[in-house]
């Protein structure tokens, strides 16, 4: 079992999401598809979309604010900012750096990671290593996503998937035993063909360019297979790697993508329904964003109380996945 010491506490945590819900009956109106063919793939009843105007940073604004409050920090306080997003309000300035303007902190250092949906795990991993190093007493982790920007509307295989959300956590310096216990994150780029999207130096925006160019591509049956293994055999790792097993976990919280993987990781990793936390039914798959999200809910419902111990994990684009545990 790995050595305690300093550990970076979750002290606050914030969610926000568009008021605007568009149901599995709503896209039946814009492609040729039904409530029981996405229901019985995905899981997905509905998604929420923001409206006109709306940007990534605007979202989280209110996540971070409420994750403050509830962390009994002011916006001074904040070290370290990070912003997990693969729908940026533009290349640059960095959408963290919007964020940390717009709540009033210091000049922290602030900045955006590109990891698609496994970015808030990636996140917490880097805040978590500032922490421990005395770098940082508190940070921002954030998970904000504008999918609507990137869904080709046209293409059913993936329309149907995406939503928009965003959620926010306080990481505070601690000397208990609530906090981080490890991270581990990993990305295999040869997978990298599998989910893309978005404009870039390999596929700029230009004059007379596919107006879809920048939208969703997915391989989603050879995605689901890497997917369901990387994030088993990582969460397995994990919990090897602190003494723990399945069963010492109160709550698996995964990537909320698609209900048929969410259970077959749950198979794979030996764990029963009653320890997965679902709400990807509510909301789709809001990329960085969905576990902040579900964590945020599972909190609220009391479903995370003082001294559990927490499993996230997630995969996404790059290929990237990773896990966290923590106690609560």
């Amino acid at each position: 079992m790995k050595k305690e010491g300093k550990r970076s506490r979750i002290a606050g945590i914030g969610m926000n999401m568009p008021s605007k819900i568009l149901s599995n009956a709503d896209l039946e109106k814009l492609v040729d598809t039904s409530d029981e063919w996405i229901v019985t793939r995905t899981g997905i009843k509905e998604r929420r979309i923001a409206e006109e105007g709306m940007t990534a940073s605007k979202l989280a604004v209110p996540a971070v604010l409420e994750a403050i409050r509830n962390g009994g920090i002011a916006a001074e306080d904040i070290d370290l900012i990070i912003c997990a997003t693969s729908t940026p309000d533009m290349t640059y300035p960095s959408t963290a750096c919007f964020i940390q303007s717009e709540i009033g902190a210091g000049d922290c250092p602030a900045f955006d990671i590109s990891a698609a949906c496994s970015g808030f795990v990636y996140g917490l991993t880097i805040a978590d290593k500032f922490i421990k190093t005395g770098s940082a007493r508190n940070a921002i982790v954030i998970g904000s996503e504008l999918n609507s920007r990137l869904v080709d509307w046209d293409d059913r295989s993936t329309c149907v998937l995406f939503g928009d959300g965003a959620a926010a956590v306080v990481l505070s310096a601690s000397d208990g035993q609530s906090g981080i216990m490890e991270s581990m994150i990993f990305a295999d780029g040869s997978y990298s063909d599998m989910l893309t999207a978005g404009h870039g130096s390999a596929n700029p925006a230009k004059s007379g360019a596919d107006p879809k160019s920048h939208c969703i591509k997915m391989k989603g049956n050879q995605l689901f297979k890497v997917a369901v293994k990387s994030m088993a055999d990582v969460a397995g790792e994990l919990l090897k790697r602190n003494g723990l097993t399945a069963d010492d976990v109160k709550l698996v919280i995964p990537h909320q993508a698609n209900v048929r993987i969410i259970n077959a990781v749950a198979k794979a990793m030996g764990v029963s329904d009653g320890k997965i936390y679902v709400n990807v039914h509510r909301y789709g798959n809001t990329s960085a964003a969905t576990i902040p999200i579900a964590m945020y809910e599972a909190w609220a419902e009391g479903r995370l109380k003082k001294g559990d111990i927490a499993l996230l994990v997630a995969f996404g684009g790059g290929l990237t996945w990773g896990a966290t545990l923590l106690r609560w």
